[in-house]
């Protein structure tokens, strides 16, 4: 997990340095035109050191750094235009503006708020190439200026779309996760009342011949009741339409081996390992469920990117008051689908059902060279 989240930091860091660099190799040419001008052209270069430094912290003040850029910009162009003097768009200015405008595209909300910030983007490129026209050139000037606020809004655009789009799709499948999270409490909650009447009914049988047996009876409807609130409550609290009666209240874990043996005979090799301390009676039946679907939901996720030469390992453990799965799936090409950059809906899921029992999940690359689940649940 630790090597992921490096890379991952390291991906961006370079990245960073990269856009940097052009920037400054940008603000070098500005500085030469500024000597070989002179005049208020010397305001473009300060123009572009802002802009690097609005660039480098716009993660944190994004509107901030744009509408100071947007400013000094448009003042710029002014002071330049009102002097008479021949003067040039700043490169790293210019560049600057077009970067923080996908960033306002892609990241300010609302869409109309970030559509009309673009838009005076546009208005402040096309003051420089009025205000600072370089030997009646500034017709050229507009038109690469259009193209360039042109193609850094077609950027933020799409990215602003895929970003939609992914949080739709994360949103319906947790939509869909709470439904079957509600499913399996409503037949959790049939299972314990139905075990709590049957009790009662018994304990109302044998009260007239055997008085006895009734608390023992009472006390075991008690705790019947206790750990039906205990499982409700750390299940979804939603609502669903009741559509599928015959399902059954939960799982076992030698369902959870009969999983793994049917994945073995038609797919690669699992060997599955139930460490010591852990039984029916130990987990909580809105564990066992949720251990089941990650199970099932891992080795599907094999079959999917794995060849017939891999094999799994997967055991489940339990440390004092904490139980782990382990999926670990080796000797095939790594997963593509790396946590934290995208895709994998289905991990998606997995995470909503573990953290509605206030457990944590994580999916990624293991020390090993190995791609593995890994979900860990508190026990009451």
């Amino acid at each position: 997990m630790g090597d992921s989240k490096r890379l991952v930091y390291w991906i961006r860091r370079l990245s960073e340095i990269a856009m940097l660099g052009w920037l400054g190799m940008m603000l070098m040419i500005d500085l030469v035109l500024a000597i070989t001008i002179g005049g208020f052209q010397w305001l473009v270069p300060f123009c572009g050191a802002c802009g690097m430094a609005a660039v480098l912290l716009r993660r944190r003040h994004r509107l901030n750094g744009y509408s100071v850029m947007l400013a000094l910009s448009f003042g710029t162009s002014t002071a330049i235009g009102s002097t008479g003097f021949d003067g040039t768009p700043g490169m790293a200015e210019t560049g600057s503006l077009l970067i923080l405008i996908i960033g306002v595209l892609r990241h300010v909300e609302p869409v109309r708020r970030a559509a009309v910030l673009a838009c005076v983007g546009l208005i402040v490129l096309m003051s420089e190439s009025v205000g600072r026209d370089y030997q009646s050139s500034g017709l050229v000037f507009s038109f690469v200026l259009f193209a360039g606020w042109s193609m850094a809004a077609g950027i933020g655009g799409y990215l602003r779309f895929q970003q939609e789009r992914r949080v739709e799709a994360v949103h319906s499948v947790r939509r869909a996760e709470r439904l079957e999270l509600a499913r399996e409490l409503h037949d959790l909650v049939a299972h314990y009342i139905t075990g709590i009447v049957v009790q009662a009914q018994a304990a109302r049988t044998v009260a007239e011949t055997k008085p006895d047996a009734v608390l023992p009876a009472l006390d075991a409807i008690a705790t019947a009741g206790s750990e039906a609130l205990t499982s409700m409550r750390r299940m979804v609290a939603v609502l669903r339409t009741e559509d599928d009666p015959a399902r059954k209240p939960g799982t076992t874990l030698a369902d959870l081996r009969m999983l793994t043996d049917r994945f073995s005979s038609d797919g690669p090799k699992v060997a599955f390992e139930i460490g010591q301390g852990l039984d029916d009676r130990t987990l909580p039946p809105e564990v066992m469920t949720t251990l089941h679907r990650i199970l099932q939901e891992s080795l599907t996720n094999v079959r999917k990117h794995a060849s017939r030469a891999a094999w799994v390992e997967a055991d489940l453990r339990r440390h004092e008051r904490v139980v782990v799965l382990r999926v670990r799936n080796f000797g095939s090409a790594s997963d593509p689908r790396v946590a934290r950059l995208g895709g994998g809906f289905g991990l998606v899921g997995m995470a909503e059902r573990v953290e509605a029992l206030g457990g944590r999940l994580y999916a990624g690359p293991s020390p090993e060279g190995a791609w593995e689940v890994v979900a860990e649940f508190p026990l009451p």
